[in-house]
């Protein structure tokens, strides 16, 4: 199994009783203007092969973040086209 569909079951009680109000807060979420430059910066130094370790750790981390994050921005898109 996936680590998506590990996430599918483990937010599935969540994303099943989200309230329509979160819903458009959530799906409507940005990252603030810090953590968006800090974004593209590890990008273009992990693009150029020129990350330091603990740089690659950092921008893994937020890389799995994201993916949280966008996974549950689905699932509230998905509530507001209910």
């Amino acid at each position: 199994m996936n680590a998506t569909k590990y996430l599918a079951r483990i937010l599935e009680p969540v994303t099943r009783t989200m309230p329509i109000d979160f819903a458009h807060r959530l799906a409507n979420l940005q990252a603030d203007d810090g953590i968006q430059q800090r974004i593209t910066i590890l990008r273009a130094k992990s693009n150029q092969g020129m990350l330091s370790p603990d740089e690659d750790a950092e921008y893994k981390e937020m890389v799995e973040a994201i993916d949280v994050v966008s996974y549950l921005q689905a699932k509230a898109r998905e509530v507001l086209a209910r």
